[in-house]
């Protein structure tokens, strides 16, 4: 159960390895929410972070799709209905001549709702998160290593949890105020 005024507890590592090694604690004691903040990228932690698929490429197939789609549409209806010219007695639908900037179109939409379902799948809208006031999370982009379980996900357990962060030698560990 989630605390009103409590977003998580951190726990702050000196080094990746009992970073990892706490990581791999809380995952086999089936604890979900948790997040990492390193100084540099840590191949393991990818496995134990509960990783989850990301929406994102799926997002850009449908915008392109939409996009071709739309931009054809466009072009077709544009060229039947609205301003039909008879050039060189080719029928009013030829669709052949609307494949380039159907495919223009297609890459521009998907590159467009792309970047934005990028920035927000990834949380770059966000501009401040309760785990920012941690204490000492300035240094997690210097030289610590933090590891953070958030007080919404499912079963959190406050003892419990500082027992297994602590198990792990943390320098520090606490709570982060919503």
């Amino acid at each position: 159960m989630s605390r009103t005024g409590l977003y998580g507890i951190v726990a702050e590592f000196a080094d990746a390895d009992r970073l990892t090694a706490a990581a791999r604690r809380l995952r086999e004691a089936g604890v979900a929410g948790v997040e990492a903040y390193t100084p540099y990228p840590v191949a393991e932690l990818d496995a134990l972070l509960d990783p989850r698929p990301s929406p994102v490429p799926a997002i850009i197939l449908g915008a392109g799709l939409l996009g071709a789609a739309a931009g054809f549409l466009l072009q077709y209806l544009g060229m039947k209905f609205g301003y039909p010219l008879n050039i060189g007695g080719r029928p009013l639908d030829s669709w052949p001549a609307y494949i380039p900037s159907t495919y223009e179109i297609a890459v521009l939409t998907a590159i467009v709702v792309g970047f934005g379902a990028f920035a927000t799948a990834t949380r770059l809208s966000v501009i401040y998160e309760p785990v920012m006031d941690a204490p000492g999370f300035e240094r997690a982009s210097q030289d610590r290593f933090l590891l953070c379980v958030e007080a919404a996900a499912p079963g959190f357990d406050r003892g419990r949890l500082e027992a297994l962060l602590a198990s792990a030698m943390p320098s520090r560990i606490a709570e982060v105020p919503r």
